[in-house]
């Protein structure tokens, strides 16, 4: 299934025209079928773009299947705010960690497998990114939806400041789980798709292994607030996407004050 040119065969994209610096090309929506059924999963319908939302529930019907139900991978509007419009399109029930996500539907658990008209998907706990943050395993095509903890291309933000600590946790787990399960394919929710997902996986943690040793460099160089040590890591950085640097600052320095690196009179 590859509706707007990327997916696996269980699983299909439609791209939603909300580019920006935090969203990339988009929010992927996706369309998840276990081939002949008729039974749908819908992850993510996106922001409240009308256009989009009837075009994701029209794909559905063209292809002469019905959502069953919607999924949500964390609580950022970009991926949720469509949610309830998307259910009344649909008769749906929205299904999400964070309760204030669902509509008319229920929790997600760590662990849980959901089985939908014969399609199979894994509920993966991996916080971070937000504390409600899940991925999705569709074990039959060797291919993991991953929301905002693995994008497509560039790095995730980690929203509050103590989402680091889990968030290195969910990154080793997933590295675990890519080998497990042999997963060949990450489905990611803004971006294109990757097919070397092990690479993937390594290049995030020796990205977030390299930004705290900057950070320790900071600090050891007598910087003590959020700005000073944004300007001195991130030296390029453009205004719009300045307060994502700023959240991912302060959650390293939470992370290193947590283990006892961080000097006093530290900004974090």
């Amino acid at each position: 299934m590859r509706i707007d040119g990327s997916g696996t065969l269980r699983a299909g994209c439609v791209l939603c025209p909300n580019p920006g610096p935090m969203t990339l090309e988009g929010t992927n929506t996706w369309i998840l079928r276990e081939p002949g059924a008729r039974g749908v999963v819908v992850v993510d319908p996106g922001p409240h773009d009308e256009r989009h939302l009837e075009r994701v529930a029209r794909t559905v019907q063209e292809q002469g299947a019905q959502v069953q139900m919607t999924l949500v991978t964390h609580r950022h509007f970009d991926h949720t705010e469509g949610s309830r419009y998307f259910s009344e399109l649909t008769g749906a029930p929205v299904h999400a960690v964070d309760p204030e996500m669902r509509v008319g539907g229920a929790g997600l658990e760590d662990g849980q497998v959901i089985d939908a008209d014969g399609l199979l998907i894994r509920v993966i706990a991996t916080p971070g990114h937000t504390d409600d943050s899940v991925c999705f395993l569709l074990e039959a095509d060797n291919a993991l939806l991953t929301g905002d903890t693995i994008l497509g291309h560039g790095t995730t933000v980690i929203d509050g400041d103590d989402g680091l600590a889990p968030y290195m946790d969910s990154l080793y787990r997933l590295r675990a789980l890519v080998e497990e399960y042999r997963v060949r394919t990450l489905l990611p929710g803004h971006g294109p798709i990757l097919t070397s997902p092990s690479a993937a996986l390594d290049s995030y943690i020796d990205h977030r292994e390299s930004r705290l040793e900057q950070i320790r460099g900071a600090v050891g160089a007598g910087l003590t607030t959020v700005e000073e040590i944004i300007d001195r890591v991130y030296p390029d950085i453009v205004l719009s996407v300045r307060p994502a640097a700023a959240s991912s600052v302060r959650a390293q320095l939470r992370y290193l004050a947590v283990r006892g690196e961080l000097p006093q009179g530290i900004e974090s």
